[in-house]
């Protein structure tokens, strides 16, 4: 029986918090240094299954993702040298942690990632793009 064309996805989460500051009037009050607790959810997606009959393992993108944000924890993003000069927006946030994780993730995975941060559970944001 030939497979079904579609794709397969695993996802893993965890969330981090942090303080920053957004620079621009459009961001009104957020302007100011305020805290965030963003829930980060990361989908894996290939259309094909490994010799293991896996997308990727879970674990692995668990520590993956840890570690990604393991140096964001509690922190003012705006005294880190990685963000100096940017605006840690959302939007910013999930292509910087994507972008780490396919780091992470060129050799054992060939597939697309996307990153979510929801920053409350009316609102996120996502970046999607492939690891390779």
């Amino acid at each position: 029986m030939k497979p079904a064309a579609g794709t397969f996805r695993v996802a893993v989460k965890d969330h981090v918090m942090v303080a920053h500051s957004l620079r621009g009037a459009v961001f009104g009050p957020a302007q100011r240094l305020h805290g965030a607790t963003y829930e980060v959810i990361t989908e894996y997606a290939t259309p094909q299954l490994d010799a293991s009959g896996i997308v990727l393992d879970i674990g692995l993108c668990h520590q993956l993702l840890g570690e990604v944000l393991a140096p964001l924890r509690f922190q003012n993003l705006d005294d880190l040298p990685a963000f100096a000069g940017a605006n840690t927006t959302t939007e910013f946030l999930a292509q910087w942690v994507h972008a780490q994780l396919a780091a992470r993730l060129r050799g054992r995975f060939t597939g697309g990632l996307r990153v979510t941060l929801e920053e409350s559970r009316v609102a996120w944001a996502s970046f999607e793009g492939p690891v390779a």
